[in-house]
């Protein structure tokens, strides 16, 4: 079972993102504040999750949650600043629309720009270690999902429905067959067998 907080005493907020590797649509964070006895065995990261308990586990985030907030930084903002800044841009914001000021900021990775004068933890798979991190992995999937969907029926031909604007093979031939669009990432490699690296690691 995952742990329920890193400090006793602190107020922590859970801090993850969505879509970090995807071609078209946005990153989008989430930060959530749980309360210091909540338990849920099935709360995990969102990846290990079916989607049908992913939405159930919203509503029940929602519900529970102290404080909770959903951000994004869209294909524009990751072409202007790079897809590891946009993320933090995402986090920030996910952070800063808290109703509630945590004192620790436990963050899903390795990495990390400090916001504000908020101290932080960065926890490799944290999003399988700790529940409001995994609690913000599940909301920033589900809300990057919806709007996913929400794009697909504008653009229908590139499957985003199905493959949420990740690079399968579908989507590939899709661009190959219509070109990008106005969602796409136009500094990642759109038409190559891999996504652009350096992006994502830098």
């Amino acid at each position: 079972m995952l742990r329920s907080f890193f400090s006793r005493k602190l107020i922590e907020a859970g801090c993850d993102e969505a879509g970090r590797g995807c071609l078209a649509g946005p990153v989008v964070a989430a930060a959530v504040i749980l309360p210091k006895r909540y338990r849920n065995p099935l709360l995990n990261d969102s990846k290990k999750l079916s989607p049908k308990m992913r939405e159930q586990l919203r509503e029940e985030i929602k519900e529970k949650a102290l404080a909770w907030h959903v951000a994004m930084a869209d294909n524009h903002d990751i072409d202007r600043l790079n897809i590891l800044r946009a993320t933090y841009m995402a986090m920030h914001a996910a952070i800063d629309g808290l109703k509630r000021k945590p004192e620790l900021i436990l963050v899903d990775g390795n990495n990390f720009i400090p916001f504000k004068d908020i101290p932080f933890k960065t926890i490799i798979q944290g999003d399988s270690k700790f529940l409001s991190i995994a609690a913000a992995s599940v909301l920033a999937k589900t809300y990057r999902d919806d709007y996913m969907r929400s794009l697909h029926i504008k653009y229908p031909a590139y499957g985003w429905s199905n493959n949420k604007g990740y690079p399968t093979p579908e989507h590939r031939k899709a661009i190959s067959l219509y070109g990008s669009n106005e969602y796409h990432r136009k500094t990642f490699h759109l038409g190559d067998s891999q996504m652009d690296l350096f992006q994502i690691n830098h």
